[in-house]
């Protein structure tokens, strides 16, 4: 049995896919047994670290408003970066030379530039240039930045996806009549959205994570930035981090999990229901389709 992508394994793969299969899984068991005894050394497995999070204090003090920072920041830059980068990837398509240029020098200046940087470059501007209060600018220069790299990054993904699209649907709606703008509205975006959605949802998770960025170099007051004051505190570096770690995961599982109903439902709605109609509702249609003609070309007249 063969597929389009590959050919169904014999007997001999099979056993070499099982036989890696339990290599993997006992490396992995001796590599997790290495961390537990490694942290069971160094004293860090102790109940005294641990204690501090089955209270109420560490999350409302400290972790809490740290994971709400890091969702208004990650939650401002995707409403702004994804509108903005779905423009930037269409304007990248357009057949007028003075719109495809400059769209594709703002696409590849800020991709190439690390968002740490844009992080950085777009706080000097709120110190120098605006009136922003002190308390707020890590929080303006850390969308900022993520807008600005995200949305780059995104646009090529739009780009890319409408281009993965088969030249037919283009030549059809051509075909019927339609503006580049409306076959693009119309007919390319939807279709391509399916197509698009893992990559998207991939660069919402980098978005999510890089908000630590602001939390390291702009004092922004984010979950990772949280846990270094929840630590120094309780005295409890490694359980802090492996606390935050977790909250991450599960966060960005949230985020896939979502993703991936959506981008199943989306599949299911597109599908056809496989009704079979009659000849009445054939006659009906066509009936409808001649009566809108004949009004079309009074109107026309």
């Amino acid at each position: 049995m063969t597929s389009v992508l590959y050919d169904a394994p014999g007997p001999k793969a099979k056993r070499r896919n099982v036989l890696f299969s339990v290599v993997f899984f006992v490396l992995l068991a001796l590599l997790l047994w290495w961390v537990w005894q490694t942290l069971d050394e160094k004293n860090q497995l102790e109940w005294s670290l641990w204690k501090p999070f089955t209270t109420s204090e560490a999350w409302t003090t400290y972790l809490l408003p740290g994971l709400a920072d890091t969702l208004k920041a990650a939650a401002l830059a995707m409403v702004i970066a994804l509108p903005l980068g779905a423009v930037l990837g269409i304007l990248r398509l357009s057949d007028h030379r003075w719109v495809r240029i400059p769209a594709g020098a703002v696409v590849e200046f800020f991709r190439a530039i690390p968002v740490l940087l844009l992080m950085l470059f777009a706080n000097e501007f709120y110190v120098r240039s605006t009136g922003i209060p002190s308390d707020e600018r890590p929080l303006y220069a850390v969308v900022t930045g993520l807008v600005l790299y995200n949305a780059s990054v995104l646009a090529e993904v739009v780009r890319a996806g409408i281009l993965s699209l088969p030249k037919g649907q283009s030549e059809a709606a051509m075909a019927i009549g339609l503006r580049k703008s409306q076959t693009m509205s119309s007919i390319l975006l939807p279709q391509a959205v399916t197509a698009m959605l893992p990559a998207i949802v991939s660069q919402l998770v980098v978005i999510v994570k890089d908000t630590a960025l602001g939390g390291v170099m702009l004092g922004f007051t984010e979950l990772l930035n949280t846990r270094s004051t929840l630590a120094a505190n309780y005295a409890n570096v490694i359980p802090s981090f492996i606390v935050v770690a977790v909250i991450f995961i599960v966060l960005n599982f949230i985020l896939t999990s979502f993703a991936s109903w959506l981008e199943g439902r989306l599949r299911r709605s597109k599908r056809s229901t496989g009704a079979v109609l009659g000849a009445e509702k054939v006659d009906d249609l066509n009936a409808a389709e001649l009566g809108s003609g004949t009004g079309t070309g009074d109107a026309t007249h």
